[in-house]
């Protein structure tokens, strides 16, 4: 007879991490907020609850697992340092994360081990988007900048953990510096946009000012406020 085996691989995989803040009502109430600007954001997306910032007993740890659950976000692990078991009903505890960190090097970029097919073996950090982005499309590349050379529609999405620029009008939401680049920043020749993030501090459509609305714009971080500036 032939033996039997189970096989393993070792993955690793991008994940979003959910810091709470005390007062952990009023961090809730933001993350509505976000929710209510980004439908659909964390759908399908694995999170990561990060509760080093907290000093909670098991029972509200599974209190706030089930309050995010009742938002649509399935919590994938939970990270905490004052916490050695959590049983067998709540997500598994996550030893030896490490943060992803975008470093901008200046004069050789590192080419990423594995292209993928928008990034040509031989191109540098940022990658490129001729065609327009669609709503509904979402375009991820942790690796560095994002340039679009057209516009993004309302309901379209782009992550970079460098900066974001787009050449026509932005209408969707733009998430820069997405894995912990604090200098990312959002250039966009028309603002539209639904949504702007630098490094998780975001500013929606109803919160910016009108004088910036229709035209173009940068968006950085100062002191943990977004910025969103015309550009001369």
């Amino acid at each position: 007879m032939q033996n039997k085996f189970v096989r393993f691989r070792a993955r690793s995989f991008v994940a979003f991490a959910l810091v709470p803040e005390a007062p952990l009502e009023g961090w809730l109430q933001d993350l509505d907020s976000w929710i209510a600007s980004s439908p659909g954001f964390f759908t399908g997306r694995p999170v990561v609850l990060d509760l080093n910032a907290l000093e909670l007993q098991t029972h509200e740890i599974a209190g706030l697992v089930q309050q995010l659950l009742d938002r649509g976000i399935r919590t994938y692990a939970i990270e905490s340092r004052g916490i050695d078991t959590l049983g067998p009903d709540l997500p598994p505890l996550l030893r030896g994360a490490k943060e992803t960190a975008i470093k901008e090097e200046k004069e050789e970029p590192a080419k990423p081990e594995s292209p993928s097919e928008a990034e040509p073996q031989g191109s540098s950090s940022s990658l490129i988007i001729e065609a327009p982005i669609r709503s509904g499309q979402s375009i991820f590349h942790p690796h560095g900048d994002v340039i679009v050379l057209g516009s993004a529609s309302f309901g379209s999405e782009i992550l970079a953990g460098g900066s974001i620029h787009v050449y026509g009008t932005l209408r969707g939401r733009a998430f820069a510096g997405a894995w912990g680049n604090r200098d990312a920043r959002i250039f966009c020749r028309r603002n539209e946009a639904e949504l702007l993030a630098v490094d998780g501090w975001y500013r929606t459509a109803e919160d910016m000012e009108s004088s910036t609305r229709g035209k173009a714009i940068q968006a950085h971080l100062n002191e943990g406020v977004i910025l969103v500036e015309p550009l001369n």
